[in-house]
């Protein structure tokens, strides 16, 4: 195909694709499908070989948040049946994140619910990133705590903390559809602090919550822009207790076209399978490692994932391996630029421009019978309990 020819030149390139080459690729036939894959994963090859970054989550705090995001357990008012708890202390957070660290995990994730932190939970944080950095030597600390004051970046970052993440979620046309607690420029704004704070900015998105293809691409285009290191593409877990607890929208080779889409506008980037591979890709997980270079092991914040032995057993039968600690992540033309603080450049950092398409149609629910609710189990190991964590 033309289309994959141009685009894989372009991302050996760091080129942004224009944005009706970026729609065609979601727009791409099942027929097509591995051919995406293959171009794709020519890309990914070039700027990060066959490693696969291994990120572990730690909630910190569970639940009672006050914002109303859709697509969350957490928000104010869901009624999903998931653990529920306050801060874990440091020693406590550090012990959970060891498990993840022994798994095979390079970078540790720390998260909290709630709007944003005040300067007390940044001091507690602080104390979490020292414990862990002190029981786990080079080990990666990220903290996601949700929108930050002026200072409060600077202030982790002393502490030791490698990256922050606050995703942008979905396209700003349609961000007020899903949150109406807070906007689309203060998510921007946290992740613009993060990065003068000399943090690595990592920043993603959320797709399965009904959007259209023009609101996919409106957002990788925007994470392009802001220039995170880190880009984690989740797919939503249609939490029942939540708004979108009905939202089947996604089969394994739609995600798989959302995954190459983003690699290609971000070819140098760390793309991160996150958040819902096991509901949506199932069985195609595999075929997503030509795409991501990066996953969560074992569980996230409120539900469980595949168990770590059988990540490490997909990463190791597709021909790939688990990048070690001594291993920089990034190219060496965005870690050089990141050590300087100013920023790798999600590719060239040119933005081309081209006449808009008209908005593709949302793609149609899947059919009841193929919702696979089987497949969304709430955590109820690891942080916060008295059970062993799946890592």
């Amino acid at each position: 195909m033309d289309l994959l020819n141009t685009l894989v030149d372009k991302g050996l390139r760091r080129e942004l694709p224009t944005r009706e080459e970026a729609l065609a690729v979601l727009a791409t036939s099942d027929d097509e499908l591995l051919d995406v894959v293959a171009a794709a994963g020519k890309v990914r090859r070039q700027w990060f070989g066959r490693r696969v970054k291994l990120n572990y989550l730690v909630n910190l705090k569970s639940g009672l948040c006050p914002e109303d995001c859709s697509y969350c357990s957490q928000r104010l008012g869901s009624k999903a049946e998931i653990l529920k708890y306050t801060w874990l202390k440091p020693e406590e957070a550090s012990k959970a994140a060891a498990a993840g660290v022994a798994g095979g995990a390079k970078r540790v994730c720390l998260v909290a619910s709630g709007r944003g932190p005040t300067d007390r939970d940044v001091d507690r944080v602080s104390r979490t990133i020292e414990a862990i950095k002190e029981e786990n030597e080079g080990v990666e600390v990220c903290a996601c705590l949700g929108l930050l004051s002026d200072g409060q970046a600077e202030r982790l970052r002393s502490a030791g903390a490698d990256a922050y993440n606050h995703n942008l979620n979905t396209s700003e046309g349609t961000y007020g559809d899903i949150t109406t607690t807070h906007t689309y420029a203060d998510r921007v704004d946290t992740v613009q602090k993060a990065h003068a704070a000399g943090l690595s900015a990592c920043s993603g998105l959320i797709a399965g919550m009904g959007e259209s293809d023009e609101d996919l691409v409106d957002v990788v285009f925007a994470l392009r822009e802001l220039d995170p290191d880190s880009v984690p593409v989740n797919f939503l877990i249609p939490f029942e207790g939540t708004p979108l607890a009905k939202e089947w929208n996604l089969t394994p080779q739609r995600a798989l076209r959302i995954l190459a889409m983003v690699r290609f506008v971000c070819p140098d980037v760390e793309v991160r399978l996150a958040g819902g591979r096991e509901v949506h890709l199932r069985t195609l997980q595999p075929l997503a490692l030509h795409l991501a270079n990066s996953i969560f092991l074992g569980d996230y914040l409120t539900s469980e994932g595949q168990a770590g032995k059988a990540d490490l057993e997909m990463i190791a039968d597709a021909g790939f391996e688990v990048e070690g600690t001594d291993t920089t992540t990034l190219p060496g033309h965005r870690a050089d630029a990141a050590s300087c603080g100013t920023g790798g450049g999600c590719g060239s950092g040119s933005v081309c421009s081209s006449e808009e398409p008209a908005p593709a149609a949302v793609p149609a629910p899947a059919p009841a019978d193929q919702a696979r609710t089987d497949l969304v189990a709430v955590r109820r190991r690891g942080a916060g309990t008295d059970l062993a964590p799946n890592a």
